[in-house]
């Protein structure tokens, strides 16, 4: 498989602003349409059919630490490079997930990723790649900009949702949100308080697409919390703390 990686993908300092007035900033391209498809139909095989994974039981976590390809789509130049340009070059990567959203499936409701997460301090970028081609009908995520400025209190979420928690909807307006459609090999960045959601799928098309966490190595990981085994990668720089179990992905 061959995947275009040249070129220069840092951010401009405007940019930089932007992520930070707004807790989120895209979309932009990693992967050609024909890139995609080919990693899309490998990650159909070996990962939406598999039953098995580095955490046991969970096929869709994680898949980056045993298959070459889905690793290379989380070290994508066009994605660690944007990253590094606003949380600097030492970067480590501790969760990926798969999200596959079939027809009918539930919504996910409005929440902060960070009240859902052991690490210590809570500070973490993410990036949402689209494997699928993501619409408003098929359930694409949307944001709130500025909802990163605060913490928003989680309260028991209604059962018919994808999650047991959500945000307290008496502390946002969803009249603020935007919607983040995206091409398939689109992503786009936020941060672990920025508010999302993505409602039920109600259309006839699955919607897949994947997540990685990204922290720096000052950040304490728990990672007996997440599973056995657990270790973060190194995909930028260095691990100069030395508080975490690591791993190298790319040099």
């Amino acid at each position: 498989m061959t995947v275009t990686q040249d070129g220069d993908y840092r951010l401009s300092m405007e940019q930089v602003k932007q992520f930070h007035r707004d807790g989120y900033l895209g979309p932009f391209t990693a992967f050609e349409p024909g890139e995609m498809a080919e990693i899309r139909s490998y990650v159909e095989r070996n990962v939406l059919d598999s039953d098995d994974g580095p955490q046991s039981g969970v096929s869709v976590h994680d898949r980056h630490r045993d298959h070459d390809v889905v690793c290379d789509l989380y070290t994508h130049p066009a994605i660690v490079q944007r990253m590094a340009s606003i949380y600097g070059q030492d970067l480590l990567l501790w969760a990926t997930h798969f999200w596959n959203k079939e027809p009918g499936d539930p919504e996910i409701p409005w929440h902060q990723d960070g009240s859902f997460w052991d690490i210590e301090p809570p500070l973490n970028i993410s990036a949402w790649i689209a494997l699928d081609e993501v619409t408003a009908e098929n359930s694409c995520v949307n944001l709130i900009p500025g909802s990163h400025r605060r913490q928003i209190p989680h309260v028991n979420a209604d059962k018919a949702m994808a999650f047991d928690e959500m945000a307290d909807p008496d502390h946002f307006d969803p009249d603020d949100a935007v919607q983040m459609e995206l091409e398939p090999g689109q992503f786009f960045l936020f941060t672990e308080r920025t508010l999302h959601q993505s409602d039920r799928n109600t259309s006839n098309v699955r919607r897949l697409g994947t997540s990685m966490r990204v922290t720096l190595p000052f950040v304490d990981v728990d990672h007996e919390s997440l599973y056995d085994g657990h270790e973060a990668a190194i995909i930028s720089g260095k691990d100069w703390h030395g508080i975490n179990d690591t791993e190298r992905l790319s040099d």
